[in-house]
């Protein structure tokens, strides 16, 4: 039996994360570490929640003593646990520092002290800067890093901060670099799963500026397998680099194959103000990871687009709860125009 502590595990990753392992893997033991901001769920996890080889703990990876405490007999740590909206790393800068940075540090000194087998870091392609939309080169392992939002800078320190760990003290991590991911479980303030609950609600769907910047979408369940890869078959010190798309689409495009699935009509679009400093486009080479350890997407995007509507059109009993009160408050702040 592995022990493998995973950190923010009621969020949309983490709790898809811990579904496919303890069904791939039933006799490993998952402890999951979550502070349960807004954007932590357990009812993402009641599939999960009785099973005798899986625990929650409600806790902050920046508390040093539960930190410590939890690492006694872990064998692996899978790291997700970070304010992860750019949106409110603009209103916020100073939360997204404390919890990524300082949090990844605590978490890193204790893992170190207790011999984990491996440190396995999740971050993300922002880290690479941004694009331009004409521009046919991709992000790879190799990009030098170009962080444009405190969402991004705070991710970047973090690739650092574990890189450091390996080359100064030999400990044994893995980071992956993944591109926008989307599927079940993903809060409503993100691009698809507010274009679909909104048009489920007769709504209007926000698009930023002219709708044209492109995103390298990852659907959730490829992105665990490839975790799982990384984790069993992935060199100490490497980082890998996961996308999903063979071909380039826009935020705008996205918006209207969601509404082509549901059979609404375009006019349920808006175009609002861009967002600050808003990337223009990312895309991932994700050739190392499919040659070293043959990961590859299951499905192309419309595919994973199609099973992603439909999973929220059945699961409204998830989200609709998440569109109130303090989700609410932020929207209208957000858009304040709709």
């Amino acid at each position: 039996m592995r022990k493998i502590l995973v950190t923010g595990g009621a969020g949309f990753i983490g709790s898809n994360f811990i579904i496919y392992w303890l069904k791939k893997y039933p006799g490993d033991f998952i402890v999951n570490l979550d502070k349960l901001t807004y954007a932590g769920n357990k009812d993402n996890l009641k599939e999960v929640e009785n099973n005798p080889n899986y625990r929650f703990v409600k806790g902050d990876i920046a508390d040093g003593k539960l930190v410590e405490s939890l690492m006694e007999g872990i064998d692996y740590v899978v790291h997700f646990a970070a304010e992860s909206h750019v949106d409110r790393s603009i209103i916020e800068p100073a939360l997204f520092i404390r919890t990524n940075v300082l949090g990844t540090q605590v978490l890193l000194e204790a893992a170190l002290k207790h011999k984990i087998k491996k440190f396995h870091y999740i971050s993300t392609d922002e880290v690479f800067g941004s694009l331009a939309l004409d521009q046919q080169d991709k992000f790879s392992e190799n990009t030098p890093y170009n962080p444009r939002s405190p969402y991004a800078a705070s991710k970047a320190a973090c690739d650092h901060l574990v890189r450091a760990y390996n080359y100064t003290y030999g400990f044994p991590i893995t980071i992956s670099n993944c591109s926008n991911n989307f599927g079940p479980f993903q809060h409503p303030e993100k691009l698809i799963p507010l274009a679909i609950t909104n048009i489920l609600e007769n709504k209007e769907v926000p698009v930023y500026g002219d709708g044209l910047n492109v995103r390298d979408w990852l659907f959730v369940e490829d992105h665990c397998r490839a975790i799982d890869l990384i984790l069993e078959s992935g060199k100490i010190g490497e980082t890998y680099c996961v996308g999903g798309l063979t071909e380039e689409i826009n935020n705008l495009q996205i918006v209207k194959k969601i509404i082509r699935i549901l059979k609404k009509d375009e006019s349920i679009i808006r175009m609002v103000k861009d967002r600050p400093g808003h990337d223009r486009k990312y895309a991932i080479d994700w050739s190392k990871i499919h040659q070293e350890l043959g990961w590859q997407p299951i499905n192309g995007f419309d595919v994973w687009l199609e099973k992603t509507v439909f999973w929220y059109k059945e699961n409204q009993w998830w989200w609709s709860k998440l569109k109130s009160g303090q989700f609410k408050k932020y929207y209208e702040e957000q858009y304040p125009d709709l």
